[in-house]
């Protein structure tokens, strides 16, 4: 169950913390973690100890952290040390999509429009050079970038329309990104009501990946042999699991309609039983238990263990069949 009120934000934050200190190795993706939901928590301080632990060693990725503390700070008034380190960071002109898209958003969430639309900028020419195939990563800067040009009034250019193009939601992105689109709030016809709701659930998908970066949303793959062993040592997760073919279809299910409802960064976590049992003896609970399974994909994906889908089309299928994704659980 994902936390919902700060408490357990708090609390989910707190079980991070303890997993950290188990895995060293992972502490970094694990404080992170912790972090954001701090974050959520309105623990905003605590949070900034967490970024501030992490940047006193050799982190991996330090502009992230940098980014992310930055859009903390701004949160909780310290205004000017988040510009700093946001300056800072666009001096470095990171290669990495993410720290970019945090500063950005910070920037955009205070009302810093025009500074926004020249980080997002910055980062599509950076990171976009001329035949250089879009990520989801990439993909997202456009879609932000597109975002924050429609509300500053300006006319689509060539990358606007690459975001457009790209761009797989069922509402259009100039309708989800028309500054006017909030006036239909206080509409009396039913139909603009219903209208912008729609809008609105695809934002909130948008919303939802950004406030769980840079962890991706992550569905729990069972190789055949390691899910015929987790349904005989514990038949309780049977009724998850009715068959190896229907868990792979289930797989590939979920992700699409995730992906259908607007939201980004989806990943595959492959499990273990030996894994799942050691997670379940550090977590003091029964590995019988389903909802165990949710908790065990997400720290597999904040310990960096998550491939990202979609795969290409002629990329192998994540399911390992060997075949090319396009021929096996990628065909429409």
């Amino acid at each position: 169950m994902r936390p919902d009120t700060p408490a357990e934000h708090i609390a989910e934050a707190e079980r991070l913390i303890r997993t950290a200190t188990r895995y060293p190795e992972d502490q970094e993706p694990l404080l992170l973690q912790a972090a954001a939901h701090l974050e959520l928590g309105d623990a905003r301080e605590r949070a900034s100890t967490l970024y501030d632990q992490l940047l006193a060693g050799e982190p991996a990725d330090p502009h992230l952290i940098k980014a992310l503390q930055a859009a903390n700070l701004w949160e909780y008034g310290h205004e000017a040390e988040a510009r700093a380190l946001i300056q800072g960071i666009r001096a470095a002109a990171p290669a990495d999509p993410a720290p970019w898209e945090v500063i950005a958003e910070a920037l955009e969430a205070h009302d810093e429009l025009t500074l926004s639309e020249e980080c997002f900028t910055e980062a599509v020419v950076l990171l976009i050079p001329d035949s250089t195939p879009l990520t989801q990563a990439t993909t997202a800067l456009l879609t932000g970038r597109h975002r924050v040009r429609r509300l500053l009034g300006l006319p689509h250019d060539d990358w606007d329309m690459v975001a457009d193009t790209r761009h797989i939601g069922p509402i259009p992105l100039d309708e989800l990104h028309d500054p006017k689109r909030i006036w239909a709030l206080g509409s009396d016809d039913p139909a603009e009501l219903r209208a912008e709701i729609a809008r609105l659930r695809a934002e909130l998908g948008d919303r939802r990946a950004a406030l769980s970066r840079p962890f991706p949303v992550a569905v729990l793959h069972w190789p055949q042999r390691e899910l015929a062993e987790l349904v005989t040592s514990y038949p309780t997760l049977a009724a998850e699991y009715t068959s190896h073919e229907s868990h792979l279809r289930d797989i590939e299910t979920s992700l699409r309609a995730l992906a259908a409802s607007g939201t980004t960064n989806l990943g595959i976590v492959t499990a273990s039983v030996p894994s799942y049992e050691a997670f379940a003896a550090s977590e003091k609970t029964s590995p019988a238990s389903p909802s165990l399974l949710v908790e065990y994909a997400t720290t597999l994906a904040a310990r960096g263990k998550a491939t990202p889908w979609p795969p290409t089309p002629n990329s192998p299928c994540w399911c390992t069949s060997g075949k090319p994704y396009s021929e096996c659980h990628g065909v429409a």
